[in-house]
């Protein structure tokens, strides 16, 4: 969803002529997948992309992106939907050697440049899955991003729904949360750490369904958005806000783990594009056929948590992309390359396992897991490829970390390097403190004051020390 549109009202016609359009771009994908003509590489690629809230001295959202974006003068610093949040695009990788800490240090220089940027109008940069002093009426109109692209989403997302208000039903520890809301604009309460992994297409298929199986771990590993409005709902709240934030009612799912594994080819995401999901943003384009360009635009608008993209070299040869959507946004620049660490060794340990694991684990199990990783953190009961139910908690700890390291050195990460995100992440899991809850605790012992917690929480993200050893 990253490409800006020159209009917003749009005809049948203009639906017809771009659903041709996209027939042929996905017709020519499936050719050069058959023929291998995507870009090769010795060593998958690995990078990121993360959305940060803009905020003022009390922790409340900023509308002020695009004066921070003018500022910052970055090219991988863009507007998101909501003008509090920007997104920050990593640097790509090959995965081995330092890669982790080279992404770290990378992270940390484009987010100081913005916070400083953030400062010079007396705000300030956060990152959290879903800002706990987030209100109901931030998310109006008014604090949309001026991209047209967002106007025309909100337009026709509404008109798919017939006009209705989208409506969002979740309930947790704290009880239910039932709201109505006119606009997109939900959408922008949750913020995320999406993770990039550049495969050669023949190996697609064995990356994608590993990836969907380890979304689960990686959930409850990583949970970090408790609240929603006041009110105490899943470990991580994003997943079922930001489902029903894009649903059109009696269309498909258009945020969803899948409906399967891929079996044959990573083709098959891209047909079912057209099959399943209607067409939102007809915008006929200009570019030649070869640049995909409304393949590219419609697969923006089906939001999977595990989501095939089409980029493209700098010599302008195709290449196939993982997105993983899953993951919240923070705690701290540290604990997110640690997540990344454990997706990029589990994904490559899984994608080389003699035994696939998309056999071992029915797609049914791996989404019901997904969900209860979502809805209880490192508590979750899973059933594993072993056919075992294990404690979240549990199983990252003695079977996923190990594998994870398995799968790093394969890609040749230094061990050092391994060793130290790794460690990160079992210290998090053996002590429990998630963002999310570390947040609950915070709150169990000091009143749900939301102003409050986000200002503790920003303090101790600012000291840059891992969740684990945030004090309460």
């Amino acid at each position: 969803m990253g490409q800006e549109i020159s209009r917003t009202l749009f005809r049948r016609r203009d639906f017809e002529r771009f659903s041709e359009r996209l027939q042929q771009e996905t017709a020519l994908l499936k050719q050069w997948i058959c023929e291998d003509a995507l870009a090769t590489a010795a060593r998958p690629k690995g990078g990121f992309e993360v959305e940060a809230w803009i905020l003022d001295g009390q922790g409340i959202p900023a509308p002020i992106n695009e004066q921070l974006i003018a500022f910052v003068d970055n090219p991988n610093v863009v507007p998101e939907l909501a003008a509090f949040n920007v997104e920050i695009n990593g640097r790509p990788h090959v995965l081995r050697d330092t890669a982790l800490s080279q992404m770290q240090r990378d992270l940390e220089a484009v987010w100081k440049q913005c916070d400083d940027a953030a400062h010079q109008a007396d705000a300030r940069l956060g990152m959290v899955g879903i800002l706990p002093s987030l209100t109901p009426r931030d998310l109006s109109l008014a604090n949309m991003s001026s991209l047209k692209r967002y106007r025309a989403l909100n337009e026709q997302m509404l008109r798919g729904r017939r006009g209705t208000p989208l409506h969002v039903d979740i309930e947790g520890p704290g009880g239910r949360l039932v709201v109505d809301h006119e606009t997109v604009m939900l959408e922008a309460a949750t913020t995320s750490f999406q993770i990039h992994l550049k495969v050669n297409a023949t190996l697609a298929t064995q990356y994608f369904n590993a990836a969907t199986i380890v979304a689960a771990p990686l959930v409850a590993a990583a949970a970090n958005a408790p609240f929603l409005f006041g009110r105490h709902l899943w470990a991580e709240t994003r997943i079922p806000l930001f489902e029903q934030a894009v649903s059109m009612g009696a269309c498909a799912d258009r945020a969803t783990l899948g409906s399967g594994y891929v079996c044959g080819s990573i083709i098959e995401c891209f047909e079912q594009n057209i099959e399943r999901y209607p067409v939102l943003l007809p915008l006929v384009l200009e570019e030649p056929l070869e640049k995909m360009p409304h393949l590219r635009l419609h697969n923006g608008t089906v939001w999977r948590w595990n989501r095939p993209l089409i980029g493209f070299d700098d010599d302008g040869t195709p290449h196939l992309r993982i997105e993983h959507r899953a993951l919240p946004a923070g705690p701290t620049i540290v604990d997110s390359i640690a997540n990344a660490a454990l997706f990029f060794g589990l994904v490559a340990a899984l994608a080389r396992d003699l035994m696939q694991p998309e056999t071992q684990l029915p797609f049914e199990q791996a989404r019901s897991n997904f969900y209860r990783a979502a809805r209880d953190g490192l508590d979750a009961a899973v059933v594993w490829m072993d056919g075992t139910t294990h404690r979240a908690q549990k199983l990252i700890a003695d079977q996923l970390i190990p594998r994870a390291k398995e799968g790093l050195l394969q890609l040749g990460l230094d061990a050092a390097e391994a060793d130290h995100y790794l460690e990160i992440l079992h210290r998090r899991t053996a002590s429990g403190q998630t963002g999310a809850a570390w947040q609950r605790e915070y709150v169990r012992r000091n009143g749900p004051d939301m102003r409050a917690l986000t200002q503790d929480y920003l303090a101790r993200q600012d000291a840059g020390l891992p969740v684990h050893e945030w004090s309460l």
